[in-house]
C-alpha cells in the first residue's frame, strides 16, 4: 500500500526560531514543540519535567466530595464496600488499586469483575444483586457506570449507595447515582477531560488522602497501576495524563517494583530492560487483558493485588498461558480473515470489511480486527456465532464514525454501541446480508479514495548532513512517555544517498546512511518489499524516528524507518 506523506505545518514559524535560539535546539526539534502548542522556553522546561506538584486539585472533580464524605463514613461505621471493575485493563488495575488502598485504610472490600460473555459490558443486574447478597452498603464502579441508568436504580432501591468512577462519553441522562465522578459531564469543571477510569480512581485516592488526613500514606505509590491503564487503554498522554504516566513508570523501573508486576516483567523477559509505554501496550497490558477476553477476569485482579512473590509469581504465569492461548486464537482468526479477504477481493467492491466465521473466539475478534485496519486500511469488522445471535467488534480508520455508521443502519441490528473508532454490535445471522450491504451502502456515500490512502504524519524535514545525534537523541528521550497527543518525533530527510542494503527476519529492510562524519543503521521493519528499488536507486527519501538497538552489547543510536520512498 503507498502512503501518503503530510508535513505538519506551523503557522507561526518566527515562534519556532525564538524557541530554537532561547533553548539552543535545533530548529527541527524546535518545530516539533511548537506544532505541540510547547512555544516557549518555560513550556517546554515544564514538558520535559513533569512534575506531581502540577496534578490538579481532586476537589475540582463534581460531586468529588459527596464521594469521599461517603466513604470516610462507611469506612468508620465498618460497612461493606465492593468495587465493582471491568474487565479490561483499566478496569482491573483501577479496581485493584482502590481495594489495596481501602483495605490499608481497614475497609471492609471486595472486588467483583462481571463476566464479559454473560453479563456484557458496565454494570449488570446480576452484578448489582451479588454485591447485594455479599451485603455491600457502598458500590464503587470503576471504568463503567456512566450508562446505567437502571441499574444504579435497582441498586439504591436494595440499599446500596453507588459511586460512579467512570471516563466514558455520558448519555442524554446521567444515573442517579450518590456520586458521579468522570470529568466528561457537561456539569464538571474538571481542568483535565481524558483521564483513564483508574486515573479517576486515582483522584479519589488522592481527595481522600487529603480529607481523611492520612499522611501516613502515599497516594503516588498507585502510580504505576495508573501508568499501566493510561498507556493500555490509549488515552491521550498530555496534560495531567503525561504527568501521572512518566511517574508510574519510574516505579516500574526502580530497583524495587510492586511485586505483581515484577513477577510478570522477569516471565515476559523484561526485567533488565527499560521499560515504557511500548511495552505496556504490547507486552503488559495483553497479558493482562487476556484473561478476562478468554475467561474470569477476576484472575487479573488476583494478580495485580498480589503482595508476596510466590502468589505474584504464580499469576504472573496464569496470565502469561492465558496470552498465549489468545495468540494462538487471534493468529488463527487474522489467518482465516486474510483467507476469505484475499480469495473473495472484498477490498475491490467494499469499502467496509465485513468478516463471518461461527468459529471465532468472541474475546478475540476485536483484536484481528484492529489488525486487518493495519493491513488494509478499511473499516473492519468481524462476526461470530454466540448463543443464537451473531456478535462482531468492529474498528474504523481516520475520519469514518464507525458508530454512527452503524446508527444508519440500526434496522438490521439488534443491539450495538461504542464510539468513533471501534464498536460493538449483536445481529440476527438471517440479518447478515442486509446489514453487510446497508453499512457499505452508507460508507460510498462517505469514503472516498483519499480516506482510503494510509497518511504517514512528519513533524519536521531535517539535513542529514546537519544532524547531531547524541544531541538529537538527548532532546528527543524528553518527550516520553509517548502515547495519543504526544507520538514519537517523526522525521524526513530528502534524497539521501543510502547503501549496503540488506533483507533480515520477516521481510525487514536494514541498510545504512551516511550522517556528518559517521554512517548510522536504518531500520524498517516490514519494508523488504522494497530492496529491489532501493537497491537500484541507491538514493530514498526516508521518514524515520530515533531509536536505540544494540549492537556487540553496546547501546547505539540507529533510525526507525517508517517508510522510505
Amino acid at each position: 500500500m503507498t502512503n501518503r506523506w503530510k508535513v505538519v505545518e506551523v503557522k507561526n514559524y518566527a515562534k519556532v526560531y525564538e524557541l530554537a535560539n532561547g533553548a539552543k535546539i535545533p530548529e527541527p526539534i524546535a518545530k516539533v514543540l511548537v506544532s505541540r502548542g510547547i512555544d516557549s522556553v518555560e513550556k517546554m522546561n515544564k514538558f520535559f519535567n513533569p512534575s506531581l506538584e502540577d496534578l490538579y486539585d481532586p476537589f475540582l472533580m463534581e460531586d468529588m466530595d459527596k464521594a469521599v464524605d461517603r466513604i470516610g463514613k462507611a469506612i468508620l461505621h465498618k460497612e461493606k464496600f465492593l468495587i465493582y471493575g471491568d474487565y479490561d485493563v483499566d478496569g482491573t488495575t483501577g479496581a485493584s488499586m482502590l481495594y489495596l488502598f481501602l483495605k490499608e485504610l481497614g475497609a471492609n472490600v471486595e472486588v467483583y469483575i462481571p463476566d464479559r460473555f454473560k453479563e456484557g459490558y458496565g454494570i449488570s443486574r446480576s452484578g448489582i444483586e451479588k454485591a447485594y447478597q455479599k451485603g455491600a452498603n457502598v458500590m464503587i464502579a470503576v471504568d463503567c457506570g456512566i450508562t446505567a441508568i437502571n441499574e444504579v436504580k435497582l441498586a439504591q432501591s436494595l440499599g446500596i449507595d453507588v459511586i460512579i468512577c467512570d471516563h466514558h462519553e455520558p448519555g442524554e441522562q446521567i444515573p442517579e447515582a450518590f456520586a458521579v465522578l468522570n470529568p466528561l459531564k457537561e456539569t464538571c469543571n474538571y481542568p483535565f477531560k481524558y483521564l483513564s477510569g483508574c486515573g479517576v480512581a486515582f483522584k479519589l485516592i488522592q481527595a481522600l488522602q487529603k480529607k481523611l488526613s492520612l499522611d501516613n500514606i502515599d497516594p503516588f505509590q498507585y502510580l504505576d497501576y495508573v501508568a499501566v491503564a493510561a498507556s493500555a487503554d490509549i488515552v491521550p498522554l498530555i496534560d495531567e495524563n503525561r504527568i501521572l504516566v512518566k511517574h508510574g513508570l519510574e516505579l516500574l523501573n526502580s530497583s524495587n517494583p510492586r511485586v505483581s508486576f515484577l513477577a510478570l516483567l522477569e516471565k515476559a523477559g523484561l526485567r533488565n530492560k527499560k521499560i515504557n509505554t511500548w511495552h505496556i501496550g504490547f507486552v503488559i497490558g495483553p497479558r493482562i487483558n487476556a484473561v478476562g477476553r478468554l475467561g474470569d477476569a477476576t484472575r487479573a485482579v488476583e494478580f495485580l493485588i498480589s503482595n508476596d512473590y510466590s502468589s505474584a509469581s504464580y499469576w504472573a504465569e496464569q496470565l502469561h498461558l492465558e496470552n498465549e492461548r489468545r495468540q494462538s486464537l487471534d493468529r488463527k482468526a487474522f489467518e482465516e480473515a486474510i483467507k476469505i479477504i484475499e480469495e473473495e477481493k472484498i477490498y475491490e467492491k467494499d469499502k467496509v470489511l465485513v468478516l463471518y466465521n461461527e468459529n471465532w473466539h468472541q474475546g478475540v475478534i476485536g483484536i484481528v480486527a484492529s489488525k486487518i485496519v493495519e493491513r488494509y486500511h478499511r473499516p473492519t469488522i468481524l462476526l461470530t456465532y454466540a448463543d443464537g445471535v451473531l456478535k462482531g467488534s468492529a474498528r474504523s480508520i481516520p475520519n469514518f464514525d464507525i458508530y454512527n455508521a452503524l446508527k444508519k443502519c440500526e434496522n438490521t441490528l439488534i443491539q450495538f454501541g461504542g464510539h468513533k473508532h471501534a464498536a460493538g454490535m449483536i445481529l440476527d445471522p438471517e440479518k447478515l446480508i442486509d446489514f453487510k450491504n446497508a453499512i457499505n451502502k452508507f460508507a460510498d456515500t462517505v469514503i472516498d479514495d483519499d480516506m482510503l490512502t494510509r497518511e504517514i504524519y512528519i513533524d519536521a524535514e531535517v539535513d542529514i548532513n546537519e544532524i547531531s545525534i547524541p544531541e538529537y537523541w538527548a532532546i528527543i528521550k524528553n518527550f516520553e512517555p509517548y502515547g495519543p497527543g504526544n507520538y514519537e518525533p517523526v522525521f524526513l530527510a530528502a534524497d539521501i544517498p543510502i547503501w549496503d542494503v540488506k533483507i533480515f527476519g520477516n521481510n525487514h529492510l536494514k541498510f545504512k546512511i551516511k550522517v556528518n562524519s559517521f554512517t548510522i543503521d536504518a531500520v524498517g521493519y516490514g519494508l523488504g518489499n522494497l530492496y529491489d528499488e532501493v537497491v537500484s536507486k541507491g538514493k530514498a527519501s526516508v521518514v524515520f524516528t530515533f531509536d536505540e538497538g544494540s549492537w556487540n552489547g553496546q547501546t547505539v543510536i540507529q533510525f526507525k524507518v517508517k517508510d522510505l520512498k
